[in-house]
Parts: C-alpha cells; structure tokens; sequence
C-alpha cells in the first residue's frame, strides 16, 4: 500500500531524474546524428575532389570515418571514466599542449599559408584544438581552487595571463577563428562562475582590443575585414569565399538542389568540405536542410547548458558550460562567416566539417559533457524529498529511517505521560 503522500513526494525526484536523463539523450541523439550527417556532407562535398586527387571519390569520406570512430572511442571512454579526475589532468594538459602550439610553429605543416598541423605520418594533428580542450579543463579547476574573480586584477592573474598566451600562440600560426572560439568558452565560463559584470566588460574590452590590433597588423585579416563589409567589390579576390558561398545559399532555394548536386563545390568554392560546408548544405538541401543544421546546435546548447546549470558539483558545472560553449560558440562563428554576417575566419563546423582533430576533441568534449550529465542524473536519484510541508527541501534516506526508528519510542513516552 503506498504510504500517504507517497506518490506526490515522489514525484520531484522523478522529474529530475527525467530532466537529467532527457539531457543525455538528447546530447547522444544529436552528437551522433550530426556525426552522421557530416560524414555524408563530407562525401557529397569532396567527391569531386577526392577522384581527381586519389583516383577515389570515397577518399575524403574513408578517412574521416576513420576520425569518427576514433572520436567515438574517446567519447565512450571519458563518459565512463569519472570526470573528477580530470581536475587534476587539467594543468598538466595544458602545459603539453602549450608545449605543441610552439613547436607547431616551428616544424608545423604550412598549409593555405598556416602553420597550424604537426605532421604524422600521413595524417596531421593540430595543437590548437588539444589547448581549447585543455583550456577548458583547467580553467575550471582554477576557478574552482581560487574562487570567482571580484576585479580586473584577480582575473589578469592567473587566468588572463594563461589565456593571452594561449591565444597568442594562436594568432602566431595563424588561427584567428580557434582564438575567437577560445574567448567564448573562456566568456562563459566566467559568467557561470559569477564574475561581475563590471569585471567581464573591463576584461572584454580589453580582449576586444587585442583582437582589433591583431586584426589591423595583419594585411589578409584586414582585406577579410574589408571584403566582409563590401565582398561584392572585389567578388575574385578578397570576398571570393563570401560571394561564392551567398551563391551557393541562393542556388538552393526552399528544397535544395539535390543531394550530391551542388556545382559550387566542383572547385568554385574554396574548401568546400571544411570551413564552408554549410554552404554546400545550403546549396543541397535548401533552406530546410541549412534550418535543421542551426536547429541541431540549437538542441545541443539546451542540453549541454542544462547540464551545467543543474550540475550542484562546481567544477563540473565550470566544465560542462565551457564545452557546451566551445562547441556553440564555434559553430555559431562558422555560420556566420559563412552566411555573411561575420567576417571569415577559416573555423570548422563542429562534428560536420572535414578534419581529423576537431572531429575527435569535439567528441571527446561530448563524452565529459555526458559524464557530467550521468552524474547529475545519479545525484538526482539518490535524493530523498522530505514530506514536509511542501517546502521541497530533500532529506537524506539516513535521516529519514532514524526518525523512523525513533517513532515507537515518542508512542511509548506520549503513553506514560497520558
């Protein structure tokens, strides 16, 4: 029989119990299905590419399945592994890859005039995505040990300093778009932490400037600027990227021109599979195809910031806002350069575009995010509502069966008194 009141007080655990495991569905749901759906805008992209360059149209395609896999190991692996212990891997990771950006810039792969790869073998690993990830892990347990930053100095010292330096490295290759991407996740995290406002905006500011300087010091960033205002003025040189991909977009309409019919990905638009695959997206499969895209992230953001916001464990809660923006974050700079509303920065579609080391940290990223999640969702099933007077305050299960136990013991003393 079930007690008075037992189902109603029964009930908030559920709902948590639920929310949390809505959110790690719905992480896995999407992760995959955008895996996926690259995988098959990589081979619809590069075909064309890959037949002239390898004599196979599946080239491309072969190898980032390849990526994926190994992506989806890391993922089933960190959402097992308790994400605990990566407070402690957080400063260590960092060191090694600033360790590698440094030494990218020395023995690094030039490729479209960056040098942004370290050569392996026949494959290449770029350091920049390893320090976002790292960045990210230590930067919450900073935040975590040191408390919120209440001013400008606090925040110059450590954290400023750690994340100018990173970025520095980054400007250096040169990576502009990861340097962006890298501010947001840093932004968020802050904000999650409980930074003042004064504070982020004296820091924003200061960010902002630096990256105006770098912009203006840098003769292609500034024709990228310039072109971004007016692409249409120099449509063969420095908006070249822009006015192509506004054909592509155009091309598509509502529907799309078809799946694997696009023309602007037969060597009119530059990187075609990487950096402006949205482009083909939109060209293929219209203006519904290029919508479900945006709508795709738009269901990771919720999840992945509903995690962090839910999450009572403050470095996990650091954590999981960080990834959930670095992830956001990034995408949201690619569309908008591609769309036009942003200038280029040469950044990927997270878990769509072609590459090899954005794919695998990206999932890697997913699988800490759903560790979070699967703790959340425990920590929510082991709490025990008090059936008080629907203050929905939790009392531990101890606590409950001692008041039980001391219940005959109050009957017998109320007995003698009567």
């Amino acid at each position: 029989m079930t007690p008075k009141g037992g189902g109603l007080a029964s009930r908030p655990r559920a709902t948590r119990r639920d929310r949390a495991s809505l959110e790690f569905h719905l992480l896995v749901l999407v992760t995959l299905g955008l895996v996926a759906f690259g995988l098959v805008m990589v081979y619809s992209a590069s075909s064309a590419r890959g037949l002239l360059a390898s004599g196979s149209p599946a080239y491309y395609l072969e190898r980032q399945a390849l990526y994926a896999g190994v992506g989806l190991v890391f993922l089933v692996v960190l959402s097992r592994l308790d994400y605990h212990a990566l407070r402690r891997a957080g400063g260590p990771l960092l060191v090694t890859s600033l360790v590698l950006l440094v030494a990218v810039l020395v023995i690094g792969t030039t490729v479209n005039g960056a040098r942004r790869w370290l050569p392996l073998g026949a494959f290449g690993f770029q350091p920049s995505e390893l320090a976002k990830l790292a960045v990210a892990m230590w930067l919450a347990a900073t935040l975590v040990r040191r408390g919120t930053p209440r001013s400008v100095g606090e925040l110059l010292r450590p954290i400023g300093l750690v994340v100018a330096l990173t970025g520095a490295l980054l400007l250096a290759e040169p990576d502009l778009g990861t340097a962006i991407a890298l501010t947001v996740m840093v932004g968020a995290m802050l904000v999650v932490a409980g930074t003042p406002l004064r504070v982020l905006a004296g820091s924003g500011s200061i960010g902002l400037s630096i990256f105006l300087l770098a912009i203006w010091l840098e003769p292609y960033r500034r024709a990228r600027l310039f072109s971004f205002l007016d692409p249409w003025s120099d449509p063969q040189g420095a908006g070249f990227q822009t006015v192509q991909a506004m054909i592509a977009l155009g091309s598509g309409g509502i529907f799309g021109v078809g799946l694997g019919e696009s023309v602007q990905k037969v060597y009119y638009l530059p990187e075609a599979s990487t950096d402006m695959i949205f482009a083909i997206i939109g060209e293929e499969l219209g203006l519904l195809g290029a919508v479900s895209a945006i709508l795709a992230f738009v269901a990771f953001g919720y999840a992945g910031f509903n995690v962090a916001l839910r999450c009572r464990d403050p470095f996990g809660k650091r954590l999981a806002a960080g990834l959930t923006a670095l992830v956001c974050g990034q995408a949201t700079v690619n569309l908008c350069a591609v769309m036009g509303i942003a200038p280029l920065t040469g950044i990927p579609l997270p878990f769509v575009s072609y590459g090899g080391s954005s794919l695998i940290v990206a999932l890697a990223a997913v699988g800490i995010l759903l560790n979070i999640a699967q703790n959340h969702a425990v920590e929510a099933v082991a709490q025990v509502p008090h059936r008080g007077r629907g203050n929905g305050r939790t009392r531990p299960a101890r606590d409950r069966r001692r008041r039980g136990a001391d219940r005959p013991r109050r009957q017998r003393q109320l007995r003698r008194v009567s």
